[in-house]
């Protein structure tokens, strides 16, 4: 009845979560970006044809991003409150994997998309880019703006960056 939506889910929704965190840097938001995705995708499921991960990915990319235009990003509160006693450097404490994601994290939600869909979800450029709603020279350029980005960073400069010339 389905047409194998739910198989689809119980396949792909790690992997789906992970794709959506590695945008978000948040896993709550990741799961919500995950669910409103495939709720959008059930609606639709009947008319996706071919690979149904591109169109969900889509979904994902195009929700985070109208999500991150709208946040407000001014204070954020916490448990506990940084003091200089006992402020401890957590980026000496985490290895060069904290620093990498730190720096992707600082990347635009563009360039952190490329980065995730190219590198991470293993999509050609030309599929990013159609995942992405832009032109394949677009996608070129926002992937070698990150990857600039990511050279100078200080705190990764050091760094191997695999496949970095792609």
């Amino acid at each position: 009845m389905d047409g194998g939506f739910a198989e689809y889910v119980a396949q792909r929704h790690q992997r789906l979560c992970r794709m959506a965190y590695l945008l978000s840097r948040d896993w709550g938001q990741a799961e919500d970006l995950v669910q409103t995705a495939l709720a959008r995708a059930w609606l639709a499921w009947r008319r996706i044809e071919g690979d149904p991960d591109r169109y969900v990915y889509k979904i994902i990319v195009n929700t985070h991003a109208s999500w991150w235009r709208r946040r407000w990003r001014g204070e954020v509160p916490t448990d506990v409150l940084p003091d200089g006693a006992d402020a401890r450097d957590v980026a000496a404490e985490v290895g060069d994997q904290a620093a990498l994601w730190a720096a992707i994290g600082a990347l635009s939600p563009r360039q952190r998309a490329v980065i995730v869909l190219h590198y991470f979800e293993g999509l050609t450029l030309i599929q990013v880019a159609d995942t992405v709603g832009c032109s394949l020279g677009t996608a070129k350029t926002q992937l070698r703006r990150a990857l600039t980005h990511l050279r100078v960073d200080p705190d990764i400069q050091t760094l191997k960056l695999e496949g970095a010339r792609r």
